[in-house]
């Protein structure tokens, strides 16, 4: 048994902490807004966030990050993107150098272009960080549907250990060492679901939709692999896995705001429809400049980029990819 702190009750952040508590953990769920923490203490249910399913009796909840650090030998950081490295900063000085941080979130900074993994670690100098990844809708996750996941870190030994922390009958977990492989695919599949959602919201078929899924794991990986990553990494849970469900499900917010943005909606409508962080909008951004800075193509991406900030309609996007020069497929 150990002591982890689930730090987000999003529906993430939730999800895990109830495998994590059935695993048989001292888990403590913790969120910033101490109303909605209490709200879920008193029901042992997230109303909001993941709706009936029952979290263990045995687990804690608490909005006192002091309280929460102590002894902690795991911490979860279930944020969105844009707040990990204020949250991180938050719990500077209750963390164990000992302790574990396993970023869950899926992302860029964009003000620095760092993985949320360097950001942990720009902020947190002497912990090991590991990124867990994959196909993983927490709605499924909480319903303990059969899911499969990668636990990533630079140490193997560490990614062992949070894979043994998570992997039971239900959450099974393979490891991995290309850190920033798997983050690059878990952030940059969102901005291809916001273009399948388009798809789709534009009444477009399976076609469409299945070009742009293989097209767009092919950009992920071109840059990707001019930034460190492993090329096989693209073709696994975090790579063309978290893209099959993403843009396929609906329980994906970002396939749901692209449907919407291709129904005529504007970002900002769409956005406030779902309710929900849709990681693909900044992640667009961030990738955008990173493959200028690497001087990569991403024809998708930049497609993603206009439609976004630029005003530019999601049916005409499609018709000028459709229409650029004739390529290679299998050139990275």
């Amino acid at each position: 048994m150990h002591k982890v702190v689930v730090v987000g009750a999003g529906s993430w952040g939730t999800a895990l902490a109830y495998v994590l508590d059935k695993n048989g953990h001292d888990v403590t769920l913790w969120s910033y807004h101490e109303n909605e923490i209490n709200k879920i203490a008193a029901a042992h249910e997230n109303a909001r966030y993941l709706s009936g399913v029952k979290l263990g009796e045995k687990m804690k909840f608490s909005a006192n990050l002091n309280e929460s650090m102590k002894d902690a030998e795991f911490i979860i950081c279930a944020v969105p993107s844009r707040a990990v490295r204020e949250t991180v900063e938050k719990f500077v000085p209750f963390v164990r150098s000992e302790a574990i941080i396993v970023n869950v979130s899926k992302g860029i900074e964009e003000s620095s272009l760092l993985t949320l993994s360097d950001v942990i670690k720009d902020v947190l100098h002497d912990n090991e960080v590991a990124i867990l990844s994959g196909p993983s809708h927490a709605e499924e996750v909480g319903r303990d549907i059969p899911t499969a996941c990668v636990a990533a870190a630079e140490n193997e030994v560490t990614a062992k250990k949070v894979q043994d922390l998570f992997m039971n009958e239900n959450f099974r977990v393979y490891t991995n060492t290309d850190v920033i492989g798997i983050e690059l695919g878990a952030a940059f599949k969102n901005i291809i679901a916001l273009a399948a959602g388009m798809s789709d919201g534009l009444n477009f078929g399976d076609n469409t939709k299945a070009a742009l899924m293989t097209r767009g794991i092919s950009e992920i990986a071109r840059l990707g692999v001019a930034m460190g990553g492993d090329v096989l990494t693209f073709n696994g849970l975090a790579g063309i896995g978290d893209l099959i469900v993403t843009c396929t499900s609906m329980h994906s917010r970002n396939r749901r705001a692209g449907i919407l943005i291709g129904q005529g909606k504007s970002l900002d409508e769409a956005v406030k429809e779902v309710n929900m962080v849709v990681e693909g909008v900044n992640s667009a951004r961030a990738a955008y400049l990173l493959c200028q800075k690497h001087n990569i193509e991403m024809p998708i991406v930049a497609e993603v980029n206009e439609i976004l900030f630029h005003g530019k309609s999601a049916r005409q996007a499609v018709m000028d990819l459709m229409k650029r020069d004739k390529k290679v497929e299998y050139k990275l």
